[in-house]
């Protein structure tokens, strides 16, 4: 998997991606500090608060950007964003009013919303070769994974050396590092569309591709499952460690560590695994597993048994995870990509908008047992959605690059630079 590194473009930005991402984990641990500096007993409110305000953006401005960076290039778009991150980043440290960490969250956030999806869409047209597209995947889930590990690990080794507002100046150096390498490199140009769209066919376009195409409606429901798994994880994991098992932080740390190292095991598999099978199979399989953890999650009585069951959840989360770059990919054009990417973004953090307070104020309210059951259920009945929306014989269309325009409300079939239109084909009716 580590051959595809051989490619000078590729890594460049990969370490671009690596780089800003644990100078995002900093940022995210001093925010927490200069929380409760500024809030004291509040800032668990605060922090709420600006995690809502981080969702709310994603979810808003990932369309809206996708509509128009078709009208910059790719390469002067995400250095300006990154510059955008790293002026927010070491203005955080100025910050004496609570109000002024929302509007910076905002626009560090909203500068996130359109940098991450137009970063994703552009490493398909780096790397055409579909094997090499699955290994990149698989390396940027390595990546976000060692991440939530590192970062911390890091963050906690600075702070006996400085103050927490020096862990903004790591934030900023890190996102001016990843300007750097970005700038270092050539990116292909964006395909530009000759048909002439209003501002809302441009913004809503990748959400009706997204929602006309059955495998895509397939993902949405299968982002739901993984909302509601990694929400149990990430909200409930402090609660039942220290909470209910009276255990340390050191504990809650290695519970969330080997969450983590279930999603790299599975991450460093599924290369493999999609050389011999449809990205349908794994996914599935995926939720399956991350149902049964949290039907399981009820009868957990143990430490020991809770870090069988993040293990097992870690490895459902990136089976599930990992491989919606594919379908993106081949349910899309050049031109539709930045789009779809950006819907994605959006739906799947609109998932997560929901399940995290479900998770944590059922918990709250009546017991985690009842987290449990509430978000398998939400878990269970998104599977079953997936699967009856989104059939085997969708799969003969994804070979083709298959998509719907919205706009004819025809499927396309796009192999290499040829184009088929659904009319002149034999193709089966379910298929449309």
């Amino acid at each position: 998997m580590l051959s595809i590194l051989y490619h000078r473009v590729y890594r460049h930005l990969f370490l671009a991606q690596v780089i800003a991402l644990i100078g995002t984990g900093l940022a995210t641990v001093a925010l927490g500090l200069l929380a409760y500096n500024l809030a004291g007993e509040r800032a668990g409110a605060v922090l709420g608060t600006a995690l809502a305000i981080k969702m709310s953006a994603y979810i808003l401005v990932a369309p809206i950007s996708a509509a128009f960076v078709d009208k910059f290039p790719r390469r002067t778009l995400l250095v300006t964003l990154d510059l955008i991150r790293a002026a927010v980043a070491i203005s955080l440290p100025f910050v004496t009013q609570i109000w002024e960490i929302y509007i910076l969250i905002f626009i560090l956030q909203s500068a996130s919303a359109a940098f991450t999806p137009t970063f994703q869409a552009t490493i398909p047209d780096i790397l055409p070769n579909e094997r090499e597209y699955t290994q990149a995947l698989s390396l940027s889930r390595l990546a976000y994974d060692l991440e939530s590990v590192i970062s911390p690990m890091l963050a906690a080794a600075l702070l006996t050396l400085m103050s927490f507002h020096n862990l903004f100046a790591g934030t900023a150096i890190g996102f001016l590092a990843s300007a750097a390498l970005v700038v270092s490199v050539t990116l292909p140009r964006m395909q530009v569309s000759a048909v002439k769209r209003c501002i809302y066919e441009r913004t809503t376009r990748g959400m009706r591709i997204f929602l006309k195409t059955p495998r895509l409606r397939g993902l949405l429901a299968l982002n739901m499952a993984v909302a509601a798994a990694s929400a149990m994880v990430i909200v409930n994991t402090v609660v039942l460690i220290q909470a209910d098992f009276g255990l340390t932080q050191r504990s809650t740390a290695i519970a969330l560590a080997v969450f983590g190292l279930g999603s790299i095991i599975a991450a460093l598999l599924l290369p493999r695994l999609l050389d011999n099978m449809s990205d349908r199979t794994p996914m599935l399989v995926g939720t399956v597993i991350l149902v049964a953890g949290l039907g399981l999650g009820v009868l957990l009585t143990s430490y020991t048994m809770l870090l069988a069951l993040w293990f097992l959840l870690g490895v459902g989360y990136s089976l599930s995870q990992t491989p919606s770059g594919r379908l993106l990919r081949r349910s899309s054009t050049s031109e539709d990509r930045p789009a779809l990417f950006a819907a994605q973004f959006a739906l799947s953090h609109s998932c997560w908008l929901l399940t995290y307070p479900l998770a944590g104020w059922i918990g709250a309210e009546f017991s985690i047992q009842a987290s449990f059951i509430a978000l398998s259920l939400v878990a269970v009945t998104s599977l079953l959605v997936a699967v009856i929306i989104w059939r085997p014989e969708h799969e003969i269309a994804s070979q083709l690059h298959c998509h719907i325009d919205p706009e004819t409300n025809q499927q396309k079939f796009h192999e290499h630079n040829f184009v088929i239109d659904d009319e002149h084909t034999s193709w089966p009716k379910s298929l449309k």
